[in-house]
């Protein structure tokens, strides 16, 4: 998978720095990856949820962090969408965002 971009990621982890270690794990997972379904994904990532438009949330170091993607699985690309604590999680719409 071609993930967009890296660079939200380190900007997220650059402010919580116990954040970095895993979503440089997830980041070099997601890039060797080849979801071409959802079941892909849910086979490695059993707490990931499915949202509508190709959307997943990702749960990081032990559901402290969420990720959000959008998934172009015919184009193998992930557009990271938000990063970001629990609670600020809940103040968007993972939808939408």
């Amino acid at each position: 998978m071609h993930v967009i971009s890296r660079k939200k990621l380190s900007q997220f982890w650059k402010k919580h720095k116990d954040a970095e270690d895993a979503l440089k794990e997830w980041f070099k997972e997601a890039e060797h990856a080849n979801w071409r379904t959802t079941n892909d994904i849910k086979v490695r990532y059993r707490s990931a949820d499915f949202l509508q438009g190709n959307r997943v949330v990702f749960n990081i170091k032990g559901n402290q962090f969420r990720l959000v993607v959008k998934i172009e699985y015919q184009s193998q690309v992930v557009f990271i969408r938000f990063v970001g604590t629990h609670k600020e999680y809940a103040r968007i719409d993972a939808e939408t965002i």
